[in-house]
Parts: C-alpha cells; structure tokens; sequence
C-alpha cells in the first residue's frame, strides 16, 4: 500500500480509528435556528463515507457570551440533543468516530450576533470587532466553566464519542494561559498552575460527568510571529501538564488565530505541512495523548510524509476533504490520482462564511449541497444521450465529466490548443499551480470516462447541426470588452485615448498574447486575483508596476478569503505602487491621467502600457444563432454572464445533473 502509515489503525481511548486522517472542526453555518437538520447530516455522512477516521463537527458556543456567527448552535440548550443524535448517527453509522468542539472566543467574540458583552480575564479588547471585554469575576468563571462541561454533557447524550476543547487562536482558555492577557492576581493567574486550572478543571469535569469511555481532545494554535503569544516551549509545558492526568487523549495543533489571522486559514500563499512544527515538539513532551498535525495539510502525500517523520500521530484535512468528500478511500484504493486537489483558495469554504453563508467549494460545488446533489457519487441516467458540450473552461469541463460519469456518450469541443479557458491563465500567476493540477487532473477523469475531447475546435451553427446530440450545452465563457469601460466612471463609455494603443487585457497578458513595457498600470476594478495575480507575475518578471483601483485597498475581495494581507506584502516586496479610491480618466502616449475618486483631483502617472482588469462580457454570439435557428440549447457558466469560476463549476454540475 503506497500510503502505510495513513493506513495504519490507532487506539484513541476506548475507539479504534480505521486510519490516521482526521476531518477537523470548521463552521459550516448550516445550521437553522441554531439546530442541525439534514443539510449538516448529509455533509458530514459523505465525509464519513469517503473514510475520514474521525470527524470533529463544528463548534458549539459553551455561552452566550461565546456566539460567534449566525449559523452558531444553541448554547445552553438540552433542545438541540436529539436533532445531534442524527448527526452522530450517520457518522458511526459509515465508521467514522464522531467528536464534537466545544468553544468560547473570549475577549474576540461579536456583539452583532450575541448581543452579549465580551468575557474575558483581564479585559482586554476584542481582535475580531472593534468592542472591548468585560474582566469576568469568580462567579463568571464558574459559569462558563460550568458552560463546558453541560455542552460535554449534551454531546454524550447525543451519541458524540467524545469532544474537542477549544483552546486555540487565543480563545478563552488560551487567553488565561497567557500571560499578556492573563494579568489576574487571584488563584486565576500568575503561576502555570494558576493560569491552567480553567482548563485543568473543565476537563476533569467533563471526565467525571460523561465517563472513561469518552474521548476529550484539546485544540491549540501557534502563532510564532506575534511576540505576546505562547513560544512552542511554553506551549508545550501547557500541554505536558495535561497530559499527566492522562485525561486529555489527543491534541490538534493548528495555526494562526485572531493575532495573525491570514494564518488561521492559508491560502496558497503559505507552505504547506505548516502544523507540524509545534506537533514535532508535543510529540516529545506527551505520554498518552495522540498529537494531530493541522494546517495546510493538503494531499495523502502530505499526511503519508508527516506521519513517516514520526511528526504527529494524526493528521487533519479539512480543506482537501471539502475539495473531495473521497480523498481517504481513494488513496486507500490506490486511486490518489482519482483525488481532486483543494486549490488553497479560501474563496467559498472560508470565504463564502465570511458573506454567512453556508460553506461550499469552488471545485466541489456538491459541498454544502449534499443533501440535495449527493457527493460525487452519481446515478446513471435513466436514458442516456449524445451530449455535445461546446467550451473546455470551468463550466464545460464539469459538464462534460458529470455527464460522462452518469454514462452519457459526451463530445468536448474546445476552440483553443488546452482546456481550462481563462481559469488555466490563472494558474500561470505566482504560487497558483494547483489550478494546473486540477486542469490536469480534469484530462485523467475525461480519458477514463471516454469523454471525446476535442482541441483547436471552433464550432459554428453548421457543425452543431451536423453533429445531431440530443443535448448541446454552450459553456462558451466570456471575453474581455476591449472598451476600457470603468464602473468607477459610468458616463464613459469608451476610455478616452485607447487609440494610442499599449491596452490590454489581464487575459492577453497572462496567455503570452501581449508584451507590456516596462512601466505597467494595472487597472483593477475586481479586487481580486485577476488584477492583482496578473500585476504580481509582472512585477516578478521585473516590470515596473503601479495598481489602480476604485476600492480603499488593494485586493478587496481577497479580504474574504484571508488573502489580502499576504497578497500585498508579497506586492510590496516587488516594489509594486498603490493608488487608491482612484481611476484612469485618460491614456495617452506618456501614460494614464488618474481621477482621484475623493477629491476630484487628476495627475499624469507615466506609463507604457495600461492593463485592464474589468468585468468581462459573456460571448454568447453562438447562443444568439441557435436561438434564431430554433435548436434548444443549454448556456452554463460565462457565457451566460460573466462571474467568478464557483458559478461556472456549479453551473456544469447542475445541468449535468439535470440530462
């Protein structure tokens, strides 16, 4: 078996886990009225199905004060018992260990959704918003200790096999480790053993309430590069200290947290394995807990080489199991290539919440629907058709597959050399390969499925006709409009001065198809990876590049998807130059004129070549034709209008389904 270690089985208390590879805790945001319901249980069977070992669900707010989103679980409530048990049920019921986390955030918490002051030791201001905490008393202390050990109570009562306590991304408990924020001077603070007993004390509780038989984890993160957070050591001290009692059975380590939050959730900005360095250190400090590997932990690859090194003894995918409900079985089977890769993009699991929405994947759009779609696991069609897909980008190339993998007989017709579309250019900008994986991987799934793919096709009316499919799906994409149109400035039309030539678009610059000078403005009306991946390649190849944009900072939509911050230091490095709150009035042949969005104010920035990053328009000429001609047809994705790539994988899903 290519992956040993990952397919080695563990005791964890009283329960033996099939495998090594864990799906960690991650709000979902599903839930109704602060209860589970059947889009949370079909989410996490299909995990349970795939072979995941364990599967932490989200968490659950111990406290009022410790509502953190909409889609929180009741605290405090008994009534949310029974509707657990039918998520615990079909987890054990596919082999799964079930654990659930249970959390409070603290000084970080949210009024907007708890309308609930902030609890913390000391008092110190919330990193999530912009209020301040409330120095919490003895009897506070013991209610929320108190909050603890009823959630335990609850989870036992719904079958959970146990649960995670939360001590990570310096949430409360972390909050009384530490002694920064830690600055009591009661039996609460000063000493470790002081700034532990919460925690100390809400685990033997738990023990005493639910029993041996019930496992108890402890969630922690390492920050290394904010000063006033836990070193390793010192963590690692904590951790020890625990461990003596031998009631803690495992500990997840991750990453990040309300200090350095673009951590918490890497993108492909960062490298990967990033849990390991604090794990390594646990590993020699427990006895008898399990040390579980979290953070950027992408493939079996990954997991197979952190457990070989003797780095943890678990290891958490969260991400590359939204990305592909199967990765476990599949790697099982020998079948790792079969196994689509997480992009590391943050854009609808991490991002998608961030809008509180429930959680879904750009490359998995059945995440979140699974009640509804199922998970990758198709039906053959009852009647099975010729289906011509006209388009290889995003919403063709998951047409073509979904229908082929229900036993349709499908014909990809791509106008260019590649499949991809526009979505392959963006996996030429720096550190975004992985799209070129799942391209890739897109051409194994076709093969196998017998898809006929079709290059350097350009179809027109006559050759749809000819071809005589029961179904045609036009999944055409979109082009840039070439017009220098700004939604920043509606009354222009046209960008005065594009007859001096030197525009371009972000496609052509990426695909190879225009040289830009070497001084570049980037106009960037998207605020996302389109402008700016497309102004970093250029940077990186030694142009000289200043980005404009109508937004207050560069790569605003990024913020979502804890890119951002990142993303701009990588710019700045590059020596890259912002102008905000800005647009270009103008192009001529020394460069752009830019109209200040505040104050009105204009100044020539020179330049050699101006690129637009704009909305783009849908090419839909062919689906004019066949509208004309009478041929019924399907248009997915661009072609309908122009958005991000999580539409357009939906959109082929969805019509697939529908054949």
């Amino acid at each position: 078996m290519a992956f040993q270690h990952i397919f080695s089985p563990v005791t964890l208390r009283h329960k033996t886990l099939r495998n090594r590879i864990v799906f960690g805790a991650h709000t979902t945001n599903m839930s109704a009225e602060g209860l589970p319901g059947e889009q949370h249980a079909a989410y996490y069977r299909e995990r349970a199905i795939g072979g995941a070992a364990m599967i932490v669900v989200e968490p659950v707010p111990v406290h009022a004060a410790a509502v953190l989103t909409r889609g929180n679980f009741r605290h405090s409530d008994d009534a949310v018992i029974p509707h657990f048990r039918k998520i615990t049920e079909v987890i054990k019921q596919h082999g799964a260990v079930a654990i659930q986390q249970l959390y409070h955030v603290g000084q970080h918490g949210d009024a907007d959704n708890s309308f609930h002051a902030n609890w913390s030791p000391s008092g110190q201001p919330s990193y999530h918003d912009s209020d301040g905490s409330h120095k919490m008393n003895e009897r506070e202390i013991n209610e929320t200790i108190e909050g603890f050990v009823n959630a335990a109570r609850r989870c036992h009562q719904a079958g959970f096999d146990g649960v995670e306590v939360w001590a990570a991304y310096h949430s409360m408990l972390d909050q009384f480790w530490t002694p920064w924020s830690n600055r009591r001077d009661d039996k609460w603070g000063g000493s470790l053993e002081n700034r532990t007993r919460m925690s100390r004390e809400i685990i033997t509780r738990i023990r005493q309430v639910c029993g041996e038989d019930f496992i108890i984890g402890l969630s922690i993160s390492d920050e290394p590069d904010v000063d006033i957070m836990l070193s390793r050591e010192a963590l690692a001290e904590i951790i020890a200290l625990h461990d003596q009692s031998q009631m803690v059975d495992y500990v997840t380590c991750g990453v990040g947290g309300y200090f350095d939050f673009y951590k918490l959730m890497p993108t492909f900005l960062y490298p990967d394995k990033m849990g390991t360095d604090l794990s390594s250190i646990l590993k020699g400090v427990v006895s008898h807990a399990l040390v579980t590997a979290e953070a950027h932990i992408r493939t079996p690859e990954n997991a197979e080489t952190v457990l070989g090194e003797g780095l943890s003894d678990l290891v958490s995918l969260v991400r590359g199991q939204i990305a592909d409900p199967h990765l476990v079985n599949k790697a099982h089977d020998g079948r790792a290539e079969d196994i689509r890769g997480c992009l590391s993009c943050n854009q609808m699991c991490w991002g998608r919440r961030s809008r509180d929405y429930w959680i879904s994947c750009v490359i998995n759009p059945s995440a979140g629907r699974e009640w509804q779609w199922g998970g990758d696991r198709f039906s053959p069609a009852k009647l099975l058709k010729k289906v011509l897909v006209v388009g290889g980008g995003p919403a063709g190339l998951e047409a073509a597959r979904v229908a082929g993998e229900r036993g349709h007989h499908v014909i990809l017709a791509e106008a260019g050399a590649r499949l991809g579309g526009a979505f392959a250019l963006a996996g030429r900008q720096p550190r975004r390969a992985q799209i070129a994986d799942l391209i890739d991987w897109y051409e194994r799934q076709l093969a196998k499925l017998q898809v006929e793919v079709r290059l350097n096709a350009y179809l027109e009316l006559t050759d749809i006709i000819a071809e005589n499919a029961d179904e045609v799906i036009l999944a055409t994409g979109s082009l840039p409009p070439e017009t220098g149109f700004q939604k920043a400035l509606p009354h222009l039309d046209t960008l005065p001065g594009l007859e001096h030539g030197n525009v371009h678009s972000a496609e052509a610059v990426m695909a190879g198809e225009a040289r830009p000078g070497k001084r570049v403005i980037v106009l960037d009306e998207g605020g996302n990876w389109k402008g700016c991946g497309t102004a970093w390649k250029l940077a990186e190849e030694g142009h000289q590049v200043t980005i404009v944009t109508p937004d207050a900072l560069i790569g605003k939509e990024l913020q979502r998807t804890a890119a951002d911050f990142p993303l701009r230091r990588n710019l700045v490095q590059y020596g890259v130059e912002f102008i905000v709150e800005s647009a270009v009035a103008e192009w001529s042949a020394k460069g752009a004129l830019i109209f200040s969005l505040l104050s009105g104010d204009t100044r020539m920035i020179g330049a050699d070549t101006l690129v637009l990053a704009t909305a783009n328009v849908a090419f839909d000429q062919l689906a004019r034709e066949l509208e004309a001609g009478g041929i019924s047809f399907s248009a997915i994705g661009d072609s309908v209008a122009a958005r991000q790539a999580p539409y357009a994988f939906y959109d082929g899903r969805r019509i697939a389904l529908e054949i």
